[in-house]
């Protein structure tokens, strides 16, 4: 007796569905790993929270430090740029303190924002000016970043200079696995552009809940 063709035909379909499945979940990508958001967030948000920390609305001049542009894309594991999404970054000044009401050591730099926001685009991009992070008394450089996904909790996590020998040795870089510290990592390469010293690409890789 021949075989249904209908059937044959349905039976491929599902085994090439069953292939391009396990294929989309062998090549998801890494999430990026979940960090504190530390005792700095700000109270409340400076009245200018805008995406270029470096210069403060009526200051006179720019901030201190090495001048970066911080980039990069917010994706799903599948890929898919995540759009119109709010971004925030916070950081510790060129003298190593937050502006922030708790944070009263070191000399404040009054030209720097400290605290940014921005919303992606529809390929999921971003971008911030600010400056390379530098030391904080007990931590390694690090630039504090906040995500708030449309109907998800806040994601936020630290993001770490590449090569930089204090990160051995810091406690909350020390927490991440071995094997996924290189998805907190970022590498700051000199330019010479409008100021700018360093750029620097980070993309963000959220764990996303299906919509049913």
């Amino acid at each position: 007796m021949n075989p249904d063709p209908n059937r044959r035909r349905v039976l491929l379909a599902a085994a090439a569905w069953l292939l391009a499945s396990g294929a989309r979940a062998a090549t998801r990508l890494e999430p990026t790993p979940a960090q504190s958001a530390g005792p700095f967030y700000p109270t409340e948000p400076p009245l200018e929270d805008d995406q270029d920390l470096t210069r403060v609305r009526g200051g006179l001049g720019v901030a201190q430090g090495r001048i970066t542009d911080l980039s990069g894309r917010l994706l799903d594991r599948d890929g898919r740029p995540i759009s119109a999404t709010r971004i925030e970054i916070w950081q510790c000044d060129a003298t190593g303190r937050y502006h922030h009401p708790l944070d009263r050591g070191g000399a404040r730099d009054p030209n720097f924002q400290g605290f940014g926001h921005t919303v992606t685009d529809a390929a999921g991009r971003y971008s911030f000016r600010t400056i390379r992070p530098v030391p904080y008394p007990g931590r390694t450089p690090h630039i504090h970043i906040a995500v708030f996904p449309q109907g998800e909790r806040p994601f936020i996590t630290q993001l770490y200079v590449r090569d930089e020998p204090r990160n051995a040795g810091d406690f909350l870089f020390d927490r991440i696995p071995p094997e996924r510290r290189p998805l907190v990592l970022a590498d700051f390469i000199p330019v010479q552009r409008d100021g700018v010293e360093l750029a620097a690409n980070f993309d963000l890789i959220l764990e996303v809940t299906p919509r049913g």
